[in-house]
């Protein structure tokens, strides 16, 4: 009797995750194969594949471009988040004089809004009254302001450096947690046989934390795909398309082009790449696991 109160005592968050997670998700997976515009609902229908050669196809957009750019936001965003992270986990291990109040300075910019840093960001990297320009003259780097977000290498590079100064604090919080539970008596007999602080890095710190390792690095490469805030505060994919993203892209055509088969079919070339990569990434890791 128990046991079937609980379940019933379930059932609002059952329903809950069913309406507003999975069910939103079947539509969206649907309405990728039907010809869903929101200028002809009258002409409703399903259509195959015809909204993905759609927009591999379309000259507009340049998928491949997209994708491309996808990558290079991604595996950019991700090494320097997990570097930085990292190393700013390890910094902070050691207590020192005034940890709590540094610890939380840096990690609420976790809690900001990612739209709202890439205002701040875009006002930062402005080329006319932007404060890094007006940081590079006054120190005689350069001679007239450099237009950050209106020239594509340099476009790139910025949300990039936005995204790397975002995501830092979840690395660090994450791996600064996981680090505090490394057992000293590892550290201790380490030290006993001979290791100095690398060695006990690389065969102590991150064998142990590598669970932590992974899950974080899966869960922000998702993320990362999947996070258009930025690009979208600061670019909104331009200039000539050198900062569009499949997300930012799935946000043009549903909410400039109003054709949510389109839309919904780039939501899906998403799933599908971060499925495929999970599955690998997951057999990779675990098959390093089962080495060591």
């Amino acid at each position: 009797m128990r046991n079937k109160w609980l379940l019933v005592m379930m059932i609002p968050a059952f329903l809950f995750v069913i309406l507003f997670l999975y069910f939103p998700l079947a539509k969206g997976v649907v309405m990728a194969f039907q010809n869903y515009n929101m200028f002809d609902l009258t002409n409703l229908h399903f259509i195959g594949l015809d909204n993905f050669k759609a927009i591999i196809t379309d000259p507009y957009t340049n998928f491949w471009q997209i994708l491309w750019n996808t990558l290079i936001w991604l595996v950019f965003s991700l090494v320097f988040q997990f570097l930085l992270g990292f190393t700013l986990a390890l910094l902070l291990k050691k207590p020192f004089a005034g940890r709590g109040i540094y610890s939380g300075l840096v990690f609420y910019t976790w809690a900001l809004s990612g739209f709202a840093i890439g205002l701040i960001w875009s006002w930062l990297f402005n080329g006319q009254f932007g404060l890094f320009n007006d940081i590079l003259i006054r120190l005689s780097l350069i001679e007239t302001p450099l237009g950050f977000l209106s020239t594509p290498k340099l476009a790139m590079m910025s949300v990039i450096i936005t995204n790397i100064w975002y995501g830092v604090p979840f690395f660090g919080i994450m791996l600064l947690a996981a680090l505090q539970s490394v057992p000293n008596e590892l550290y201790e007999a380490s030290t006993l046989d001979g290791c100095g602080a690398v060695k006990q890095l690389f065969y102590v710190t991150i064998p142990y934390i590598k669970p932590t390792i992974v899950s974080t690095i899966l869960l922000r490469t998702m993320w990362i795909v999947n996070y258009p805030d930025i690009i979208y505060a600061m670019t909104n994919g331009g200039p000539v398309n050198s900062t569009n993203i499949l997300a930012t892209q799935m946000i043009n055509e549903v909410f400039k082009q109003y054709d949510y088969g389109q839309g919904s079919a780039f939501g899906v070339v998403i799933m599908v790449i971060l499925f495929i990569y999970s599955v690998i990434y997951l057999k990779l890791t675990k098959s390093s696991e089962d080495s060591i």
